[in-house]
């Protein structure tokens, strides 16, 4: 209700840009019933000040016309999704332990998995929060890791670097990519990527083989991606989990930094 105490629409407006609050003042109750969350149209109005942030008027507002069905409505990395996902390839291929390379390698030969790793985002609001953030994400940390390496020869590479490709593996349930918004699943919304992600490297270390020694190091070093786990202390950390935790802070900070996001909750 407006100040005035009569309804008005409040509604999000986004492309790939980015997003916009709007508000519809006139014949909100009918508007309101002719568009879903999700479909494309057409707007226009005039930006205004509201609460010290921008908003859009609505002066017109309609379906979009067959010419806009090509238009992009979610932000998407410069990046080529295609050409990180050969830089995951590249990296597994380093990789020496055979366990740890079977891993990989059934993480990579699942179509459908392989196809949301390059599509979804790694967040929605905070860093790399556009389709194919993750997949950027993911190879950005594994390459931070596979630096630290060459400089502390004993951190176990094949260990960190298997690590920091899977360590965010589990938003490819959190998240369901529509043609223009990016909503939660069920699963991921209480669950959340770090437990699903855990599961789905679990239950494929098993199928492989993987020894019992590295599938837990394994999920060790991904438990600790954020820090340490809830009850843990950092004198439990093996340098792997320290490296990731520290390389991941590192890469999702000075992205976040780079594209002006507030939060850093979701690193």
């Amino acid at each position: 209700m407006s100040r005035k105490g009569s309804p008005y629409l409040a509604l999000t407006l986004g492309d790939a840009t980015g997003t916009i609050s709007a508000v519809i003042f006139d014949e909100a109750d009918w508007f309101a019933g002719q568009f879903e969350e999700g479909d494309r149209v057409r707007v226009t109005g005039e930006v205004t000040a509201r609460g010290g942030k921008s908003v859009l008027r609505v002066r017109s507002l309609r379906p979009a016309e067959a010419a806009d069905q090509d238009v992009d409505l979610l932000p998407k990395s410069h990046r080529d999704p295609e050409d990180m996902f050969g830089f995951v390839l590249g990296l597994a291929d380093e990789v020496i332990d055979p366990g740890l390379r079977d891993v990989l390698q059934a993480f990579a030969d699942d179509a459908e998995l392989a196809q949301m790793w390059r599509t979804v985002p790694c967040t929605r609001n905070g860093h790399h929060a556009y389709l194919g953030g993750l997949i950027e994400h993911s190879v950005g940390v594994a390459m931070l890791c596979q630096s630290l390496c060459t400089w502390h020869p004993r951190v176990d590479s094949d260990l960190l670097v298997a690590a920091a490709l899977l360590h965010d593996i589990g938003y490819v349930r959190c998240f369901v990519v529509g043609e223009a918004t990016v909503d939660q699943t069920e699963e991921g919304r209480m669950l959340g990527h770090l437990v699903i992600g855990q599961q789905m490297v679990d239950e494929v270390s098993r199928q492989v083989g993987l020894t019992a020694d590295r599938r837990l190091a394994l999920l060790h070093v991904i438990g600790w991606h954020h820090g340490p786990p809830p009850g843990a202390h950092i004198s439990g950390a093996s340098p792997e989990a320290i490296s990731l935790w520290r390389a991941n802070a590192m890469e999702a900070g000075v992205k976040a930094r780079l594209e002006g996001a507030s939060t850093l909750d979701e690193a």
